[in-house]
């Protein structure tokens, strides 16, 4: 089995499913008392959040490819980055590494893909909806990439970065949640993609009446089928 070197904290709440996840892969398959081998990397996100909001995205980007590289070193044998936004970095992080980063957004579009969507909405911050990295991954899969209006953007990202991260579920923004979704359906998306790690944890499938692609679900599967050769 190979070693899963894990990025996380970012925030922590979503790197505890990611574990778990990642171990209920691997049991599942392999039964018995198997389990991972993870390494984790857990960063303080209140530093990196700073980063972020400042644009310093090349520091940011030194930053994590230092946390891959001891990673490394411990032994890992491929990298996860356990946020969606900070793939903004991966191709810095994989020039600065010996060992494959498996990307999310490749693991979703695959998973997008085998599932005969091509029109997809897609939730995440701010600067995932935004930015061009992670959208046009997706379209190099040849998807087809809608995002939510200005207005509901500014909601999506709100919730994420004042709630979400600090483990807080709020109802109200449960429902804001559902009608970003719904009008995403109602423009042509067949499929929802929650391109943010915590989203999961607010929202579910319940919540759609298109088909749902959790990232942190997706991507912590894909990392136990590649560590135990799948």
């Amino acid at each position: 089995m190979k070693t899963i070197g894990l990025i996380g904290g970012m925030s922590w709440q979503s790197t505890i499913p990611y574990y778990r996840l990642i171990n209920e892969s691997v049991s599942r398959t392999l039964g018995g008392f198997h389990s991972a081998k993870i390494i984790l990397w857990s960063i303080d996100f209140a530093e990196m959040e700073v980063l972020q909001r400042n644009g310093q995205w090349e520091e940011a980007g030194v930053q994590l490819t230092d946390a891959a590289r001891a990673l490394e070193t411990a032994g890992a044998e491929v990298l996860l980055i356990g946020a969606n936004t900070m793939h903004i970095v991966a191709d810095q992080i994989a020039a600065g590494i010996g060992i494959p980063v498996l990307h999310v957004a490749d693991a979703t579009a695959a998973a997008v893909l085998a599932a005969g969507a091509r029109t997809v909405g897609l939730l995440g911050t701010r600067f995932t909806m935004e930015k061009e990295f992670y959208r046009r991954r997706l379209e190099s899969h040849g998807l087809n990439v809608l995002i939510p209006e200005q207005a509901d953007r500014d909601e999506v990202h709100r919730v994420i970065y004042e709630e979400l991260v600090l483990g807080r579920l709020e109802d109200a923004s449960r429902d804001a949640y559902r009608r970003v979704i719904a009008d995403l359906a109602a423009r042509g998306a067949e499929a929802i993609i929650f391109g943010c790690t915590e989203i999961g944890l607010l929202v579910s499938q319940s919540d759609s009446a298109v088909p749902v692609f959790d990232t942190t679900i997706i991507h912590a599967e894909a990392a136990a089928r590649f560590a135990i050769g799948m």
